[in-house]
């Protein structure tokens, strides 16, 4: 446990959401467990195994004495979460948390909720994801944008504000998207995006009525019964992404499955989607470093022809 307490001796006072202690990438023997994230104005500190009382209170303390150098005057708002055999407890530890609570990232404003479940509304770990995708929009001339297993929304959020013309929104869970729709609302976006409340593999005639589109977002689960398994669905979306995109439009495929590499994504689109070419994989934010790049994050970036060679 001693390397998150020394990166809590030494933390700055962030402003953005954001991860500060990333122990599950490996990195730091006897920390795998750990995790500590930065939703101002509280902290959250994960574990994924059942912490002792003993652990807890050294981890309050480190807080508390840091928060009082850096933040003096100031009261400490922290939570703990155990995630442990598919469950999520959550406890305020000191303070307490704002509702509703709405944070920040390079200016968009997202609404987090830290109380129930195991996501908070915001990946922490897909902000280079978000970054590349307000670039590439700025970078073009109003792209119009589909936004699979949207969630709350944040890409859409960055493409509107990087001027896109059209976000359509995807996912199966309405109250997902109700907080897609308040995030539009609180960053002035409104009129530009449709959300839609569907199983994308009963909602194609729809999606390629939409289109065609400039940039398609994928960003499913690697594993939710009755919505998405990776190993199996991803094939089938795959299938439909040429048909999707318009000339030199871009696909950013992404998979959070420790169990299943870059090449996992990379075999299956050469196989059924030949004619989209590979371009990058994004690299992670740093505090998400992992020792092995084949377990972290995969944020992959393909292209199509231009209309001359689609057309060839």
């Amino acid at each position: 446990m001693q390397p998150l307490l020394d990166a809590i001796a030494t933390l700055s006072l962030p402003t953005d959401a954001q991860r500060v202690f990333h122990g599950r990438g490996g990195r730091y023997p006897g920390c795998t467990q750990w995790s500590l994230d930065w939703f101002a104005p509280v902290w959250v500190l994960t574990s994924f195994q059942p912490a002792t009382d003993e652990e807890l209170a050294a981890i309050g303390a480190a807080l508390e004495r840091r928060w009082n150098e850096i933040a003096p005057g100031q009261a400490l708002h922290w939570v703990f979460q155990c995630r442990h055999d598919s469950q999520a407890d959550t406890r305020v530890m000191a303070g307490e948390v704002p509702e509703p609570h709405w944070v920040q990232e390079d200016g968009a404003q997202y609404r987090v909720h830290l109380g129930r479940g195991q996501n908070h509304g915001l990946f922490l770990d897909m902000a280079e994801g978000r970054r590349w995708v307000r670039r590439h929009v700025a970078a073009r001339e109003r792209v119009k944008v589909l936004n699979l297993f949207a969630y709350t929304c944040a890409f859409s959020v960055v493409a509107l504000q990087a001027g896109a013309r059209q976000v359509t929104n995807l996912d199966m869970s309405k109250a997902a998207l109700a907080i897609g729709q308040q995030n539009h609302r609180a960053n002035d976006l409104t009129g530009q995006a449709g959300f839609l409340p569907h199983d994308i593999f009963s909602s194609w005639g729809k999606i390629t009525r939409g289109g065609p589109y400039g940039l398609i977002v994928v960003d499913p689960p690697s594993y939710q019964k009755g919505s998405f398994v990776a190993t199996k669905d991803y094939a089938r979306l795959m299938r439909r992404l040429p048909d999707l995109l318009e000339p030199e439009g871009h696909v950013l495929l992404c998979l959070n499955a420790p169990e299943l590499g870059p090449a996992f994504l990379q075999e299956q689109m050469a196989a059924l989607a030949p004619e989209l070419i590979f371009v990058e994989r994004l690299a992670n934010p740093a505090v998400f470093a992992d020792v092995s790049e084949e377990r972290s994050l995969k944020v992959l970036v393909y292209r199509a022809p231009p209309l001359d060679l689609a057309a060839a």
